[in-house]
């Protein structure tokens, strides 16, 4: 039987994540104090979709747009499509900067189309969403950080995406950690940054990665000082400094000074996670024309009906 839709207006706060953070390469992420949030409702007819800020003028405004594919697809898997849709989306999170813009969108559309659904949730629940999430986004990282908060590790079993929270938002602010990005003002592309990584790699370096894996999760979970060597990485960070200059220089810095740093996601972004001694370091470091923000870490997306 098709879902009936609701009548109210359903708000969506989507948070920006960082994905890998050094070792954890598609599967580690971080759930970031800066958002996305898109209002829909159900309309007699037709699309009215409208972006301000992060993309505005350059997104499209119709089907291609990544919320409404992804409203679609959810839409689909509760039980029908809705007569019209109108959107209002307000974006903060940075465009093609490795900051999960697209992993927001998606995570967005899904939990609006659940909103507008009369029993949504039920109909479409928590791991089938995030199972729906990554399979649109194409990896899981990011969009588990997005629906679940805090520190989350991701994985993929049978074509299906997966997700845990390793920590919560509340409990890595209290190990005193505090995150610094980096953001530069040009955009890359995941696609391109994807694509000079080696199909192959060594079993040396594959051992090495999951050390230090498993030696970030206690880091951040309790022992800040471990932060260094556990964002140490063999997997991608190094194949990607060619195509990254000015980011690779700058972990390099901010590492030189005992200062953990990686590559946010696929990059361009810089993310440092600092004690509260070295945050203020850490911004000195920042290139001419780079944003440099301190976030808190979010509890993850979150929905309300008005």
């Amino acid at each position: 039987m098709p879902a009936p839709f609701s009548t109210a207006t359903v708000v969506v706060r989507a948070p920006a994540t960082s994905a890998n953070l050094g070792p954890g390469y598609d599967s580690f992420g971080l759930a970031l104090s800066r958002y996305d949030e898109v209002r829909a409702r159900v309309s007699d007819a037709g699309l009215d979709v409208r972006v301000r800020g992060a993309g505005a003028g350059e997104l499209a405004l119709d089907e291609a747009h990544l919320v409404v594919r992804a409203m679609r697809a959810a839409f689909d898997l509760i039980g029908g499509q809705p007569p019209g849709l109108a959107l209002d989306c307000r974006n903060d999170i940075p465009h093609g900067r490795g900051l999960g813009s697209s992993a927001a969108a998606i995570v967005s559309g899904i939990e609006l189309a659940r909103g507008l659904s009369a029993d949504g949730r039920a109909r479409l629940g928590d791991a089938d969403a995030l199972a729906l999430a990554a399979d649109l986004e194409g990896h899981p990282d990011n969009v588990a950080a997005c629906l679940l908060g805090g520190l989350s590790i991701a994985w993929l079993a049978e074509g299906r995406g997966y997700g845990a929270q390793a920590a919560t938002a509340d409990q890595l602010a209290a190990t005193g950690i505090r995150p610094v990005l980096f953001i530069p003002a040009e955009q890359s592309a995941t696609k391109a940054a994807r694509a000079v990584l080696p199909e192959l790699i060594g079993h040396a370096d594959a051992a090495f990665n999951a050390g230090r894996a498993g030696l970030l999760v206690v880091a951040l979970t309790g022992r800040p000082e471990l932060l260094l060597a556990g964002t140490e990485d063999r997997l991608h960070q190094d194949y990607r400094a060619a195509a990254m200059p000015a980011s690779a220089g700058l972990i390099s810095a901010l590492r030189r000074r005992g200062i953990a740093a990686v590559l946010s996601g696929a990059g361009s972004s810089v993310l440092a996670l600092a004690t509260a001694e070295q945050a203020g370091a850490a911004g000195e470091l920042a290139p001419s024309g780079w944003e440099c923000a301190e976030p808190e870490f979010s509890a993850g997306v979150r929905t309300a009906v008005l």
